[in-house]
């Protein structure tokens, strides 16, 4: 099943500079058959159910690796089953909208 995700992690005890950690995420995330969209406070993803979800996991366990005792994650996600719809798609019917 595809799932569109918005995942955003946070190291909680690592100081003030998060992207170090944001980077090693992102190349766990791209090692993955996905469409990535990175944000200000997050990464959009679009894959595979249990692809999405390993790298999530896989993102905490090297974080957690890289000394972080804490994580605080948020994550919010869509499926469909009437058809495959694409992040792009999704952007671009609001835009359309916003045109008229």
């Amino acid at each position: 099943m595809k799932v569109i995700a918005d995942f955003c992690l946070i190291p909680l005890d690592v100081g003030l500079s998060l992207s170090p950690y944001i980077v090693e995420c992102e190349k766990i995330l791209k090692t993955y058959p996905f469409e990535l969209n990175l944000h200000g406070y997050g990464t959009n993803i679009e894959g595979e159910w249990d692809d999405v979800f390993e790298a999530i996991k896989k993102c905490h366990e090297k974080i957690h690796e890289m000394g972080a005792l804490r994580i605080s994650s948020s994550l919010r996600f869509g499926t469909r089953t009437d058809r495959e719809q694409t992040i792009q798609e999704k952007i671009k019917s609001v835009q359309d909208k916003l045109e008229l």
